[in-house]
């Protein structure tokens, strides 16, 4: 099953970089060009010159990275840690108006393909991200931030041990948004070796980092290829947390649609009153008070804005309904409000195929509610609120060896990146 490691870790060396927290930064995927300027100025070693490198400079920008890296080698701005370690991580964060903490562990974990059963995706994945993430593993042989994974802990076993490391952190960061992020390395060989017997048997769940994690299997079949594979090339720095943890917390990626020649939000709902129960919202509480109630009884359901205050609700009437036309596929997939969204209404009725739905034609994604409904105020067709998916529903999708539309789920917090790297090189 699941093959673990401890690792020297690749760490800022803040005597000659800086304070940590101008150094760290959101993942790359979220920030934009200002963002990314600003941390800069904020400090000239910011991780964001290497897990984003300036799209300004073109194909070249990935080898600026690599240059940029080895540079900072050389000036021990960077240096690998003198021991392998695990590396506990403890976010403490707000969410939902409640106080939280997650903790895990991050690791070296070995590459697998996900026939394997072993580590296993829950949704698919978007080309254009694995491009780039693959050119910039070409020139830098480094994971700047971590795949965060979920596993079942069922006798305790792992978390016995975790809950008693992490007291004396060596790095304290708090984010822009108030989470506090605490990273300790522990290189007790005795901890160490208990923790990698434990995931022996264990399976592993990405939550967050599919792109990634497939373009490091992409990655090392072309180090193979060429002869060039390292000691620590097939496997991949990931961010191991226990999926029964309390600390989980899933926010939900709505959907907007644009572009659509001819949409007529009358004839949607039209369309859709033989598959849904569909109600006026008359406000966006009142939205929102909706879709709770259906998350709380288990019903599924989602609201579509198109402006001006016009929102409905729809409640699926049949639950066998993408069954009926996915046969081929489980019931833990066609359960999913997002499933449902896709398959009936973006497929079934606005006629967005899945190769529209990859490439973002006529759809795009936000964690933002209120963006979402902006969207179409600026002139978007409309817009899909969804609720949360529920971390179950994530491990029996994965556990059926299929994988959910993209963009199905946001863990929150983000992991910070640049507290830890795997330099394989």
């Amino acid at each position: 099953m699941a093959k673990i490691k401890p690792f020297r870790g690749m760490r800022f060396v803040t005597k000659n970089a800086g304070d940590i927290n101008t150094l760290v930064c959101p993942p790359y995927d979220i920030i934009s060009k200002t963002q990314r300027e600003d941390y800069i100025k904020k400090n000239p070693y910011n991780i964001i010159r290497l897990e984003l490198p300036d799209i300004d400079d073109g194909d070249n920008r990935y080898k600026a990275a690599g240059q940029t890296l080895r540079d900072w080698l050389d000036k021990q701005i960077l240096a690998l840690d003198d021991k392998a370690a695990y590396y506990v991580y403890e976010m403490e964060f707000t969410a939902n108006g409640k106080r939280n903490s997650l903790k895990g562990f991050i690791s070296l974990v070995e590459l697998r393909e996900f026939a394997d059963g072993v580590v296993l995706p829950h949704e698919e994945t978007l080309s254009k991200a694995k491009t780039d993430r693959f050119n910039l593993m070409t020139e830098t042989m480094c994971n700047f931030s971590q795949i965060y994974s979920l596993y079942f802990d069922e006798d305790g076993g792992i978390g016995a041990i975790i809950n008693t490391l992490g007291s004396n952190p060596d790095a304290v960061i708090t984010d822009a948004d108030g989470t506090i992020h605490r990273l300790t390395a522990v290189t007790d060989t005795a901890v160490n070796d208990k923790l990698t017997a434990l995931f022996a048997e264990k399976k592993l769940y990405i939550a967050d980092g599919h792109h990634r994690y497939e373009t490091a299997l992409n990655f090392q079949k072309k180090l193979l290829r060429d002869g060039k594979a390292t000691e620590n090339s097939g496997y991949i720095e990931m961010f191991l947390v226990n999926i029964e943890n309390d600390g989980l917390v899933i926010f939900p990626t709505h959907r907007i649609v644009k572009g659509l020649e001819g949409f007529n939000a009358d004839e949607v709902v039209k369309k859709a009153e033989g598959l849904f129960e569909i109600k006026d919202a008359p406000n966006q509480d009142a939205m929102t008070a909706a879709l709770h109630m259906d998350y709380e009884r288990g019903e599924k359901s989602f609201a579509m804005y198109t402006g001006s205050g016009q929102c409905k609700v729809f409640r699926l009437k049949d639950k066998n309904a993408v069954k009926n036309v996915l046969p081929e596929m489980s019931d833990a997939y066609c359960g999913l409000d997002v499933s449902v969204l896709h398959t009936l209404v973006l497929e079934g009725i606005l006629g967005i195929d899945k190769e529209n739905m990859a490439n973002q034609k006529n759809l795009t994604y936000t964690r933002d509610a209120i963006e979402a409904l902006e969207a179409v105020e600026n002139g978007a067709n409309c817009a899909f609120i969804l609720n949360p998916t529920k971390v179950k529903e994530i491990s029996d999708v994965a556990a059926a060896n299929e994988k959910m539309p993209q963009k199905s789920t946001y863990f929150y917090p983000k992991l910070i990146t640049g507290l830890v790297m795997n330099n394989f090189s």
